[in-house]
């Protein structure tokens, strides 16, 4: 045995060979025994708080299609890290999540900075968690912490590794495995929905995030080509897998009960292929379906399948499943042409003083460049977003798949970095609430440090509006902590390092835009602008 042969050398041995040489993270004791001697082929991104680290990983993984490796601090860091955690298992994202712990001879004394029942901490929100019994299993839980990832419906998994495993001998580790990431419908199965698709009379496509993540953009295009359908923006989604200028596009479907039921009235047939049925927030009774209609679902995740309200369900990997149901599917061009998306985009006759939020979109759409790549997390405005600044590519479009903020503003930050390492040039631009900006502010400061190509435009009302918005709905008058005032977020975001300026007419938004798009570096662009009632 190589006397220089450990359970650390022989883990990063493992991890070149499964590609996980960037890890997010934020080091503390318990994790510098990994970390100790880190590799000149591997990358460290460091990020400020641990929530920050998971979304930056969460989206670099979305973006190179690959796991990302996380590392953050004992139980503390873990409990930082737990509410973005929450976004990767609802988008499915495959993240290792580590953590260290106590010395063994510690633990049964429950040491200053042991963890406590390691593995329940990040439950439920994660697929396996997982503490070694001995230290030369630390490999073999790193391959099926892989393996549990990747494998349909991804998602996050969890080690807690004892600090002192790491230098203890270990002559190697050979049993490298690759596993299946994609799994086939049932051909009879789906054989028997396309049947009732070509039957319909007047069919709605619901593409979920599950089609944009399997690749199966340009086949859903094809497939509502094909039968003539109108297609509908799912609740909530935080991904985009449909072109929203299309002339097929009817636009979102709203996000409660009786406003995705009134949404679908005069469809016989709803197939909803890579979504929930439904994400519904908030809770306004109807109709889960009108009368006479009937739902199709078609997802990869047995659990998503499971908790649907209605409908009949196909397992299987949206992305393929697609593809099939184009090749078997009726050609449905003697239907009646749905009416595409309407689109008013309407402007105040006089521009407001501060913006109002269709201006801002009004103005962005003048100057984003083509294949610029969206976060959003301006909850109050993504109506607008739709209206003004439609996706039109695949992999372009991000967001919180969890309903916390915090999210948006790292998660920019992986999108950036995945492109990079990807070998891909575009602007990143971050549609930020200012309310959202102050959760993950810290962020930015990687951004800085790694000049990424990132505009953050921050929109600064001044108020939690989406709070307020559900306020009314939810007849909750005098709700506290829902004002947002004092805050310099210009001069917060060049403490980091950041480029940063105040804007307050459009003209000076679009200049300052075209110029953060050449700076070479993070720029964080504020507009105040007037409160948002969300669309709910």
């Amino acid at each position: 045995m190589n006397e220089q042969s450990t359970v650390h050398s022989v883990t990063y041995d493992l991890l070149r060979t499964l590609k996980l040489t960037t890890v997010f993270g934020n080091p503390g004791s318990t994790e510098q025994p990994f970390l100790q001697d880190f590799p000149d082929d591997f990358t460290y991104v460091l990020a400020l708080q641990e929530a920050s680290v998971i979304a930056m990983a969460d989206a670099f993984a979305q973006v190179t299609g690959r796991p990302a490796l996380v590392n953050v601090h004992s139980s503390a860091g873990m409990g930082n890290a737990v509410g973005n955690l929450v976004a990767a298992w609802h988008g499915n994202t495959p993240l290792i999540v580590t953590s260290g712990q106590q010395h063994r001879e510690l633990v049964i004394g429950e040491p200053y900075l042991g963890n406590r029942d390691a593995t329940m901490l990040p439950r439920p929100w994660v697929k396996w968690s997982y503490e070694p019994a001995r230290a030369e299993d630390v490999p073999e839980a790193f391959m099926r912490a892989y393996a549990q990832a990747v494998q349909p419906p991804a998602g996050p998994v969890y080690l807690s590794i004892p600090m002192d495993d790491w230098k203890r001998p270990l002559s190697g580790f050979t049993r490298v495995r690759t596993v299946s990431d994609r799994v086939a419908p049932d051909a009879r199965r789906l054989r028997a929905f396309a049947d009732r698709i070509s039957a319909s009379r007047r069919p709605a496509l619901v593409f979920g995030p599950e089609v944009d993540r399997a690749g199966g953009w340009d086949a859903a295009v094809a497939l509502a080509q094909k039968l003539h359908a109108a297609v509908y923006g799912p609740p909530l989604a935080d991904r985009t897998s449909f072109p929203e200028d299309h002339p097929l596009f009817a636009g979102p479907l709203g996000m409660s009960v009786k406003t995705v039921g009134d949404r679908l009235a005069g469809h016989d047939l709803v197939v909803v292929i890579g979504a929930e049925v439904f994400r519904y927030y908030p809770y306004v009774p109807g109709d889960y379906l009108p009368a006479g209609t009937e739902l199709l679902q078609i997802t990869g995740d047995p659990g998503v399948a499971a908790t649907a309200r209605v409908g009949d369900s196909l397992l299987g990997d949206p992305g393929l499943a697609i593809e099939l149901l184009v090749e078997t599917v009726a050609e449905g061009s003697a239907r009646s042409a749905p009416e595409p998306m309407q689109r008013p985009r309407a402007l105040p006759q006089v521009p407001g003083s501060p913006l109002t939020p269709p201006e801002v979109y009004a103005a962005l759409s003048r100057v984003r460049p083509p294949d610029a790549v969206i976060v959003n997390e301006s909850t109050s405005t993504m109506a607008q977003q739709v209206e003004w600044l439609p996706t039109v590519r695949s992999g372009s479009f991000f967001a919180t798949a969890s309903g916390g903020i915090g999210w948006g503003t790292p998660a920019a930050v992986g999108v950036a970095l995945g492109d990079r390492e990807r070998g891909v040039q575009r602007p990143v631009v971050g549609l930020i609430g200012d309310g959202s900006f102050q959760y993950s502010v810290q962020a930015v400061w990687t951004a800085a440090q790694h000049g990424l190509p990132i505009v953050y435009v921050v929109m600064r009302n001044q108020e939690y509006s989406i709070l307020k918005s559900f306020a009314v709905l939810e007849e909750t008058p005098g709700v506290p902590g829902l004002d947002l005032p004092g805050l310099d977020i210009a001069t917060v975001a060049r403490g980091f390092g950041c480029l940063a300026v105040d804007v307050k007419t459009t003209e000076d938004l679009e200049r300052e835009f075209k110029a953060a798009l050449t700076a070479g570096t993070t720029t964080v662009i504020v507009v105040p602008t007037q409160p948002q009632k969300a669309m709910l």
